[in-house]
């Protein structure tokens, strides 16, 4: 039987420290004297009660009965009620005119994602700009991550909700207790988050937009304090700056984490990373020289730069841009949709399909066409000298097939919703994979807006399908899974 005072516990859990953050930007919104101050405030109210609320409906669960059914089911509802309480500030600010793009707006923001629905970025309260980068950050590294680093507080239920909730293949414990694991991922988020954010505070920009931009960034989330985006500061070195973390956070946090360790050799040797590193070269490579062949950069230096920032920000599924890619052509869009299916490595704070499962679809697929000249020979699929299991790789090829389909199945949705092709196209992909950029109108200087509120309601599904590795959430739609 599925233990429902265990979940409800676990979301009042969720909810009390929820309003921790949003504390934080109701106390930068009455630093700056903002209209947003009330709007902050009374939504912590909400989100404090149905906390406390949650909390104490449940404080009776029997954690010790808690399995994958309920982790699971904690984890997307943790995800659909915070988006829920992340919308009031922008609604009843009026900083949206209704509910749907609220709420698309916030799930954008907790899945990194960075979709937008706002034209006027530069208009919003200072307050508004702070709780939009902090949703990001939490769901970068992972609201639920961030719980569980906190659970002996509370008690109970950790590795049902890590597990649920981590992206990747498996699971490389580097600590025997998932709560240590928790909290030294934690730690090197919030490291990596102070250093870009230091780095871009000693460039053009003030330091609240360091600190934005370093929260997004890491987050790979892409939400920016100017319409414009990183195109406002027109600075080499922001840009610089900027598309290097943005590959830092896409690599697996794990990884990083041993580089703190001074293994660094661990990271260099892993094959996910050098197929990731390897894909990014050859796109910037590519990119570089037909920006530069067709005219547009000013010179060599520029054109790369161009090709190595958008290049990032679109497999790290971040939504910066400091250029329109669209006058670039079929060519750089078809790239564009490559990089947005492929993304970053598993474990990191990107989404997409993840250059992990690319590399062992890339190597099962060698080793058929070795097996179709030696029928008899056993070639498993190895990563870092190791045979990976067949279940494992049965996983992956499943995955992706849902994957595809979900995408297929997804542009007939919004096609026939009166969606153009390119947009529905790039839209799913976007919103599946949490990049944030599209073709079309949901180019670099467009927003989704003008999507009908159907599109945008099953946009903001797909969001959270993505973000929690799709597995999570559809098994959740399954009849069995509701069954003893």
């Amino acid at each position: 039987m599925l233990n429902v005072r265990f979940i409800v516990k676990m979301l009042g859990m969720m909810f009390i420290l929820e309003t921790f953050f949003m504390a934080l930007a109701t106390l930068v919104a009455f630093f700056y004297r903002g209209d947003d101050f009330y709007p902050l405030l009374w939504s912590s109210g909400v989100l404090l009660a149905a906390g406390f609320l949650f909390y104490l409906v449940g404080a009776r669960a029997n954690e010790y009965s808690a399995g994958r059914r309920e982790g699971m089911l904690t984890v997307a509802l943790t995800w659909a009620f915070l988006s829920l309480f992340g919308m009031l500030p922008f609604y009843w600010g009026g900083y949206v005119d209704n509910l749907t793009d609220a709420y698309f707006e916030a799930m954008s923001g907790f899945t990194t994602t960075g979709a937008s629905v706002i034209s006027d970025i530069d208009g919003l309260p200072k307050g508004i700009l702070f709780w939009r980068s902090l949703m990001q950050w939490q769901g970068g590294i992972g609201i639920i991550v961030f719980t569980v680093a906190l659970m002996p507080i509370f008690g109970g239920g950790a590795s049902q909700l890590f597990d649920a909730e981590t992206s990747g293949i498996t699971h490389e414990r580097f600590r025997p207790r998932v709560t240590q694991i928790a909290k030294r991922l934690w730690g090197i988020y919030l490291f990596l988050t102070a250093l870009v954010a230091f780095l871009l505070w000693l460039g053009p920009m003030d330091l609240f937009d360091a600190v934005n931009h370093g929260m997004t960034c890491i987050a790979t989330g892409g939400f920016s304090t100017k319409s414009a985006s990183v195109s406002y500061w027109n600075s080499p070195y922001v840009e610089y700056v900027l598309a290097t973390f943005m590959c830092i956070g896409a690599t697996n946090m794990t990884l990083i984490y041993f580089v703190f360790k001074g293994r660094f050799g661990k990271l260099l040797r892993d094959e996910e990373t050098r197929w990731f590193y390897a894909i990014v070269a050859v796109a910037v490579l590519v990119t570089t020289v037909y920006l530069y062949a067709n005219g547009f950069g000013k010179d060599f230096e520029h054109a790369f730069r161009l090709a190595y920032f958008q290049v990032t920000t679109l497999i790290s599924t971040s939504g910066f841009y400091t250029a329109d890619y669209i006058p670039w052509g079929p060519f750089f869009w078809l790239v564009a949709l490559m990089l947005m299916v492929v993304c970053g490595c598993t474990g990191s704070t990107s989404g997409g399909l993840k250059a992990g499962r690319v590399m062992i679809l890339a190597k099962n697929l060698f080793n058929v066409f070795k097996k179709q000249t030696h029928p008899n020979a056993v070639v498993p699929v190895r990563v870092n000298g190791h045979a990976v299991p067949t279940d494992v790789v049965n996983k992956v090829l499943a995955f992706t097939f849902v994957y595809l389909s979900l995408i297929v199945f997804s542009c007939l949705v919004l096609t026939l919703d009166g969606v153009g092709f390119e947009e529905a196209l790039s839209a799913v992909i976007t919103s599946l994979g949490n990049g944030g950029q599209g073709l079309g109108t949901l180019g670099p200087l467009g927003n989704f807006s003008e999507l009908p509120d159907l599109s945008k309601w099953f946009l903001t599904f797909l969001m959270m399908t993505g973000r929690l590795e799709v597995f999570t959430v559809l098994t959740i739609l399954l009849p069995g899974f509701w069954k003893q």
